[in-house]
Parts: structure tokens; C-alpha cells; sequence
């Protein structure tokens, strides 16, 4: 056995039902110290954006998204990596205990000495239920929970649940996985007694955008769910409990429950905009039309930062220029004690604040977030001024014309590359293809633009027929995308990403 010290570890966390924002603190920062990370099906891969580790799915049915794995391959891969000396992350659905073969591979792990820590996470149970506005335990109403398998290990060839038991347990009877044996457990519940009438249901896809609820007497339960054709994962519910969802049910009301939100930023930049589309009940669907790189030669940049005394103005018309030359004169040893002499212009308060972030406030923010608004207001200061503008490698020209034209002698620096994605993951372009995503957000002409260049003729067939609906951030960028052949449904008044989901609830609820 490789010796102690010269292996990793392995973290069994739990990834929680599906929610990506039901991750715990620690899962998290287990996250971010990652090297390997093995994950499971029921995983939201939204949940992977917290590491930069390289990941791979791990199935144990046949499908599309990864290698058919069984448990002992797992165990038996946990085991290899860490011996590497790798940490590594085992993220299961829910919590990795809770009918998650955790305890199997902890146990791998012990056998071999390999030291792992267990990270719990929220189960389905508890998370699927209050998301469906129920409570499994109340006052008056059920005093007791219990977690059952609806799907028992074939092998052992008979059950060995006791539904004589659970016929007559008082509280909330919660069946993990038994969609696909419904039937059979509602059929076992009314032979060991269990009343006809009882309320029931089941919830799919907990936590989810996707999440469907069907309630019914548990007699008549099998067949309401067939007729809802509801999928996996799914809990079934049984007892006085399930009648509250009539009176707390709240996430199924979010008004963009079910909508899929289509967001083009680049990678890197999706952060608020995901967190947003998850508090609005919505699915993010990522589909960047551009890459932001830094410039392959820091020479014209480096210099320009030698110079920053000699302009009365830095303007900055995206927080990538802000991060771009305020990055960079950080790696060159300096702070920003250089910009002490300077006034900073910001086009809108995306671009402020990425300013605030390094304690800079913007001395010029118009009201209105795009050139042609920048120049009005600086206008008035800037006759006879130099200043200097830090931009991407291509970009409308309107500010240093304007200026200019003021009076004004403005010089660029490029400090960030603006460059078109090539292609889509699978996942993501299939959805366009078949016009399953709602709406998608564009928040400037060259994403309006990307945008167009990645479509198939079927996937602009949806966009034009408006099953896939277009939101522009502001009249530039509607000008930009009606240029490409793309409609716009919808316009935000306030141009930011937060007026795109402002106008898109309101299309909604028109």
C-alpha cells in the first residue's frame, strides 16, 4: 500500500437534489480545491462551474452523458486517484448517505487506507418537498418522517419493507426512486391497510425549473401520474402532510417557473446573470457567442501604463477593459494610486462597479448605458482634455469620433481580445435545434451577431416562427440583431442584464 503521505483524499459531498444554489458552503470549497472530480447523474452540472478540476460524469445506465461505470469501477477509481496524490471529489445528488451509496464507498476507501471526509448535503426528500410547499413534519399533523427505497436491490429477491408498518405509521411516508414501481407500492400501502382517501403525490424533478407536482388520493394516484408522464428522479409522497402544498406552495409560482433563459455572455461572466435566472424560478442555459482573452502582446498595453500621467481621462466602456489594464497594472507592481491624477468614465453601472471592486468610483455614468450616451456626457468636460480609452480589439467606433469632434485628443490601448466561439456543446445547440429554450438574452450587437453565426437553419427556423424568443438588452443591440436577420421580441428599457430579465417577466405576464 502506497504510504499515507503520499496520498491524497477523497470528499464524499453531497451535491443536494438539484438547485445548484442548495450546495453547502463546504461542498463548495471542496470544489475549488479539486483536482479530479467524479460526479453523478443526478448532479446539476451548473454546480461544476465552482471548479476549475477536470470532471467526469460517472452512469450506471446506459445513455448519452457518460460511461456506464459500476460500483465497484468507481470505488476502484477513487481509490487510484487519490493514491496519486490527487484530492478528489465524489459528488452525488442529495446527500451521499441518504440512499446514495456513499457509506459503500467510504467504506472502499477505509479497506484501502485512503483518508476521505464525508460532506453532507440536503436530500431530496426535505428539498423536493418544501420546493413543492410541503412540510413533512407540522404540529397537529405529522409528528413522524419516514424515508423509504422504492427501488430495493434486485438481487435479494423479495422486499423487505414492512408495509403492515408503514400502513399504520401515523406520519409522512416519503419513497425515494419508486416512480417506475408506483404501482406496486400504492398496491402493497391499500393491502396492508392504509386508507384509500389518504392524501398523496409525486413530485419530479425536485428543486428544478422542470419540477412537476401531481396530487392525488393515493387510490387514484398511479393513474393520475400516468397521464402526467412524469420522469425520474421523483419522490412519492404519503400522508395528511401533502394537503398544504394548497396554501404554501411557492416555488412553482417564481415568475419565470419553468422557462428556459438562454444566457450569451462569455464564460467567466455568467455568474449574476445565472444567479438571477435561478431566483426567477427559471433554467439557465449557457450559450456564450464570444471569448474574452487577454491580448497576446502586453507591449502597447505596458507602455501606455508608463503614461497614465499624461491623460486627464481613463474611460472604460466594459468591466473587461476595467479588469484588463486594472489586472495588469497590478502584475506590473504598481496600484491604483497611478490613477490619483485621473477622472474615470464608465458606460453603465456594470462597468461602475467592476470600477468599485478595486475601490474606484466613477466620476461619469450617463443614464443611458451606450456610447452615443457616454460621449453626450462627457462631452462638456473634455474640450482641450487627453484622454484615454481601454477597449477590446474590435468595437463600435462612436466614442473617439465624438470626442474628437469635441475638442478632445483621445488615444486606445487594447486590453482585452473579444474573439467569436466556434462551436456549442452538444447539449446546448441541440436545444436550439429542437426550439426548447424560451428566450435568450443579448447583451450587445457582437453577441447579437455571434449569435446569428451559430444558428442552423433549423435552430433560426424557431428564432423567426418566435418559439424561441429574442431579448435585447438595448436599441443598439436590436438595431444589431434585426441587421443579422434575428427578431427581437423584446427591448429593455434599463440596459443592463437585470432590464433583460425585467422585460422578459413582463413579456411573460403580459
Amino acid at each position: 500500500m502506497t504510504d499515507v503521505g503520499d496520498v491524497g483524499k477523497v470528499y464524499l459531498v453531497g451535491a443536494g437534489p438539484g438547485d445548484p444554489g442548495l450546495l453547502t458552503l463546504k461542498g463548495r470549497a471542496c470544489l475549488e480545491h479539486a483536482d479530479l472530480i467524479l460526479y453523478d447523474g443526478l448532479v446539476n452540472p451548473l454546480v461544476l462551474r465552482f471548479s476549475s478540476a477536470h470532471a467526469e460524469r460517472t452512469c450506471r445506465s446506459p445513455g448519452p452523458s457518460g460511461r456506464v461505470l459500476d460500483q465497484d469501477e468507481i470505488n476502484n477509481r477513487l481509490i487510484a486517484a487519490a493514491r496519486t496524490g490527487q484530492t478528489v471529489v465524489r459528488l452525488k445528488g442529495g446527500d451521499p448517505f441518504i440512499f446514495g451509496r456513499g457509506s459503500e464507498e467510504a467504506a472502499a476507501l477505509a479497506d484501502a487506507g485512503i483518508p476521505f471526509e464525508v460532506v453532507p448535503g440536503i436530500t431530496a426528500a426535505t428539498a423536493a418537498c418544501e420546493y413543492a410547499g410541503i412540510s413533512l413534519t407540522r404540529r397537529g399533523i405529522a409528528s413522524e418522517v419516514a424515508f423509504i427505497t422504492g427501488h430495493e436491490e434486485p438481487a435479494k429477491g423479495e422486499t423487505t419493507v414492512d408495509y403492515e408498518n408503514l400502513a399504520a405509521f401515523p406520519g409522512t411516508l416519503v419513497f425515494y426512486m419508486g416512480l417506475h414501481r408506483l404501482e406496486a407500492i400504492v398496491d402493497s400501502l391499500l393491502a396492508a391497510g392504509k386508507a384509500p382517501e389518504t392524501p398523496a403525490c409525486v413530485i419530479s424533478r425536485g428543486s428544478l425549473p422542470d419540477q412537476r407536482t401531481v396530487l392525488a388520493a393515493l387510490c387514484d394516484l398511479p393513474a393520475q401520474v400516468r397521464q402526467s408522464e412524469l420522469r425520474p428522479p421523483s419522490l412519492i409522497i404519503v400522508g395528511e402532510c401533502v394537503r398544504q402544498r394548497e396554501t404554501i406552495d411557492w416555488f412553482e409560482r417564481l415568475p419565470l417557473f419553468g422557462k428556459r433563459i438562454g444566457i450569451t455572455r462569455p464564460a467567466g461572466q455568467t455568474e449574476s446573470a445565472i444567479l438571477r435566472t435561478l431566483e426567477l424560478g427559471a433554467q439557465p442555459i449557457l450559450i456564450p457567442t464570444i471569448r474574452i482573452s487577454p491580448p497576446q502582446d502586453w507591449t502597447a498595453v505596458d507602455a501606455m501604463l508608463e503614461r497614465l500621467g499624461e491623460f486627464d481621462w481613463l474611460i472604460f466602456t466594459s468591466a473587461n477593459g476595467v479588469n484588463g489594464l486594472l489586472n495588469r497594472l497590478w502584475a506590473n507592481g504598481d496600484d491604483v494610486r497611478r490613477l490619483s491624477s485621473l477622472k474615470l468614465a464608465a458606460i453603465g453601472p456594470a462597468t461602475a462597479d467592476a470600477l468599485a471592486h478595486f475601490h474606484l468610483r466613477a466620476d461619469v455614468v450617463p443614464e443611458s448605458y451606450r456610447a452615443e450616451a457616454l460621449a453626450d456626457a462627457l462631452i462638456p468636460h473634455v474640450a482641450d482634455q487627453r484622454l484615454l480609452w481601454a477597449r477590446a480589439d474590435r468595437g463600435r467606433d462612436v466614442l473617439p469620433n465624438r470626442l474628437q469632434q469635441a475638442g478632445a485628443t483621445l488615444e486606445q490601448v487594447v486590453v482585452y481580445r473579444n474573439r467569436d466561439v466556434e462551436t456549442l456543446p452538444e447539449s446546448e445547440a441541440r436545444m436550439l435545434e429542437t426550439g426548447t429554450i424560451d428566450w435568450i438574452g443579448l447583451s450587445s450587437p457582437s453577441i447579437a451577431r455571434g449569435l446569428k453565426r451559430l444558428l442552423t437553419p433549423a435552430a433560426l427556423a424557431h428564432i423567426t416562427a418566435g418559439t424561441v424568443r429574442l431579448a435585447a438588452i438595448s436599441p443598439v443591440t436590436s438595431t444589431a440583431a434585426k441587421e443579422a436577420g434575428l427578431p427581437i421580441a423584446a427591448e429593455a428599457t434599463t440596459y443592463t442584464w437585470e432590464g433583460i430579465f425585467e422585460t422578459i417577466v413582463s413579456a411573460e405576464h403580459a
